[in-house]
C-alpha cells in the first residue's frame, strides 16, 4: 500500500522531523558528554595544581632547613685513646659553620684535664668545621668512667648554643 497525496506529505514531514529530533538528541548528548569530560579534566587539573603547590612548599621548607643547617656549628667532645694508658679529650666541630667562643665546663666536679690545659686553650676563639682541639687528659684509677661535659658556643645561627655530652673512657 502506497501513500499518496496528503498522507504521503505528512509521512515525509514526520520522517524529517524525526531525523531532526534524533540529530538534536545526539547533539545534546555530545554536548553533555563534552561538558562532563571538560569538568572531569578541570578537576584533575586542579588536583595536579594543588599537588604541585604542596610539593613546592615542601621543597621550600627543605631548602630553608638546609640553609639553616649550613649556618650551624655542632660542637662535641670525646675521649681518644693515645696509647695503653694515655688519653686526650677531643673537642670538635662536626657542623657546617665555624663555632665562635667555644667554652667547656665540667659541672660534676674536677675536670679530667689539667687546669693549665683548660686555661691555655679555652675559650677557643674560632673552631672551624671538621677542626678539633686536643686536651691531655689526666686519667687515673679514681677517674670516673663517664663524665658530663657542657659545651657552649656561638655561630651564625645563634649566639647562645649549648650541648651536654657524656664522655666515656
Amino acid at each position: 500500500m502506497r501513500l499518496t497525496g496528503y498522507l504521503a506529505d505528512e509521512a515525509q514531514i514526520d520522517g524529517r522531523d524525526h531525523a531532526q529530533r534524533c540529530r538534536s538528541g545526539h547533539s545534546s548528548f555530545l554536548s553533555g558528554y563534552a561538558i562532563w569530560t571538560t569538568s572531569k579534566f578541570n578537576k584533575r587539573q586542579l588536583s595536579l595544581i594543588e599537588s604541585q603547590e604542596e610539593l613546592n612548599k615542601r621543597l621550600l621548607a627543605q631548602a630553608e632547613s638546609e640553609a639553616l643547617e649550613a649556618r650551624r656549628a655542632d660542637v662535641g667532645a670525646k675521649y681518644v685513646k693515645l696509647d695503653h694508658s694515655n688519653y686526650s679529650l677531643r673537642v670538635f666541630n662536626q657542623g657546617e659553620a665555624p663555632a665562635r667562643n667555644v667554652q667547656i665546663e665540667f659541672p660534676d666536679g674536677e675536670p679530667p684535664v689539667p687546669q693549665s690545659e683548660l686555661t691555655d686553650k679555652f675559650p677557643v676563639e674560632i673552631l672551624e668545621p671538621d677542626a678539633s682541639v686536643e686536651l691531655m687528659a689526666a686519667v687515673h684509677m679514681g677517674t670516673p668512667r663517664k663524665q658530663k661535659v657542657v659545651l657552649r658556643w656561638a655561630d651564625e645561627h645563634s649566639d647562645d648554643n649549648e650541648k651536654t655530652a657524656y664522655v666515656t673512657l
